[in-house]
This record gives C-alpha cells, structure tokens and sequence, in this order.
C-alpha cells in the first residue's frame, strides 16, 4: 500500500497559461488538481479520456459540455464525461477556484 500526502498551501502554483494555473496531485488510481481561473482569460476547449468530477470552491464560471452550457458557483458540483468537448469561461470580475478530481489518474500531472 503507497500512502500519498501533501498540503496544498506547501505547493506552488504551476502556470499553465496567462489565467490559468493549478496544483494536482495524484494516487495511483485518481489525480486531484486545484485550479485558479482568472477573469478574462482565454478559454482552451479540449477533451481527454478521464472522468472529470468539477466543484467549484469560489467564484462563478460557465462551463461547457459540447453544446450545452452550465452556470456553475461555489457549492456546485459537475461531472464531464470521458472524450466530450469542454472548457470554462469565468463570470464576473471574481477568480474561480475549482477542485477536479480525474479517474483513472493522470499521469501527466505528476
């Protein structure tokens, strides 16, 4: 048995682009990663084969599944299924912060 442990404030942010950065940290099965979502950043659609299970600690963003729209806030909680098309685009002037937790693990996160 591999026990894994952090303290998320010990982490640096890891500047993923002008907006946009996060902490991950993986077990051997599932990756958890906090992200920081500026106001005005550029949104980047993408899709990838892992289960994503987003909730939103702050702020307000509208995330997109393929062709449908959802108005997150702190407190909610959305899954995005394997493959399918999102992205995230902040409402207002406040930064979001949302925990991702990714099944199976992903290991370009480590």
């Amino acid at each position: 048995m591999n026990i894994h442990q952090i303290n998320w404030d010990d982490m640096e942010w890891e500047v993923i682009r002008e907006g946009v950065a996060r902490k991950a940290f993986s077990g051997d099965g599932a990756t958890v990663a906090i992200n920081r979502l500026m106001p005005g950043h550029t949104p980047s659609p993408h899709s990838h084969p892992h289960e994503q299970i987003a909730y939103i600690i702050s702020g307000q963003i509208d995330f997109f599944i393929e062709d449908t729209v959802h108005h997150l806030r702190a407190g909610s909680v959305l899954v995005v299924p394997p493959n399918a098309r999102h992205w995230g685009q902040v409402v207002g002037d406040e930064p979001v912060l949302n925990l991702d937790v990714f099944t199976p693990r992903r290991s370009e996160y480590a």
